[in-house]
């Protein structure tokens, strides 16, 4: 058996050099040799407050630096079970939204003619869509964990149908997920009227609002969940506003009152044993935490994310 990708040393080469990939992973694109494709989508044009997550990808990637390959809390070794490797940014059309939500769902056709599992770096939350409609092509309707602030179920952002806001509506109605198992974890702050998150609930969204969450350990809402999934493929979508911005200030649309850190990490350790078909981390945006604390938020989330894929071993 071929040894599999590991992530540059620390002890081999400083962290601030060597590659810029994620976790300093070699970089391929020969989609045929991998289990794992991590990709940047660095985009930021479907956003509608502060912008800046075209330097998501980038950034989250320069932060990741500091992640040593084995998890030592959970006895993970996900660079051992699986081969992994950055295939690089997707080239986005930064000038229109319709072109680089086209061009996202036709490379991700073209990832997953392939067996391997697309973990995708945002980027705003627009990406998800494009990418769930490939993942719908290849699995019929997929079950939905959306771990975020907002619902993201607005049928219109100025007049544009395909924004950040709008992506789980259009899922939806375009059955891309299944109602009856997507979960929405985290939601919380104002809105413009009180269907903002029912309206969503009748469609049969499970939804667990922030403020029933502040102080719970979120290991038995994962393995709740977990169970209730199933066997079902299913998308991950993690979007970094679902923490509070106390941890996590470096993003587009902050809402206070979010979920700490912690609760994060056990949110998707509980999520492991989930038949995971691809994953994304959105709307970090940098310029908003120059200290990069939100980015390295951002990439050990993600790095907890490759923790839990199928094949992966357990010490």
């Amino acid at each position: 058996m071929a040894p599999k990708n590991q992530p540059v040393s620390g002890n081999d080469l400083a962290r601030f050099s060597g590659p810029g990939t994620f976790m300093r992973l070699p970089f391929s694109n020969a989609l045929q040799t991998l289990d794992v494709a991590i990709l940047g989508v660095p985009m930021d044009i479907g956003t509608s407050w502060r912008s800046g997550t075209r330097f998501g990808p980038k950034q989250v990637r320069s932060e990741s630096a500091m992640i040593r390959p084995y998890n030592l809390q959970t006895g993970a070794a996900p660079f051992d079970s699986l081969q992994m490797a950055d295939v690089g940014d997707l080239a986005i059309n930064t000038f229109s939204l319709s072109d680089s939500i086209r061009i996202i769902a036709e490379s991700y056709d073209e990832i997953l003619n392939y067996d391997a599992i697309p973990v995708a770096i945002g980027g705003d939350h627009s990406i998800t869509l494009p990418i769930l409609r490939a993942m719908a092509k290849r699995h019929g309707p997929v079950a939905l964990v959306h771990v975020d602030a907002h619902a993201d179920v607005n049928d219109e952002m100025f007049g544009e149908r395909e924004t950040h806001g709008t992506v789980f509506r259009r899922a939806y109605e375009e059955g891309l997920i299944k109602a009856d198992k997507t979960y929405q974890v985290g939601l919380r702050g104002t809105g413009y009227s009180a269907e903002d998150f029912t309206e969503a609930a009748g469609w049969g969204f499970q939804q667990f609002l922030a403020p029933e969450l502040w102080g719970r350990d979120l290991s038995a809402l994962g393995a709740e969940i977990r169970r209730d999934i199933g066997d079902a493929p299913t998308y991950i979508s993690y979007d970094i506003d679902s923490l509070d911005p106390a941890f996590a200030p470096g993003t587009g649309t902050p809402e206070i009152g979010g979920l700490t850190t912690p609760q994060a990490m056990q949110f998707i350790r509980a999520l492991r044993g989930v038949n995971v078909t691809g994953c994304d981390l959105v709307e970090v945006s940098p310029p908003y935490d120059t200290s990069g604390n939100t980015a390295l938020t951002a990439a050990n989330l993600l790095f907890e994310l490759l923790c839990i894929l199928p094949g992966v071993a357990y010490r």
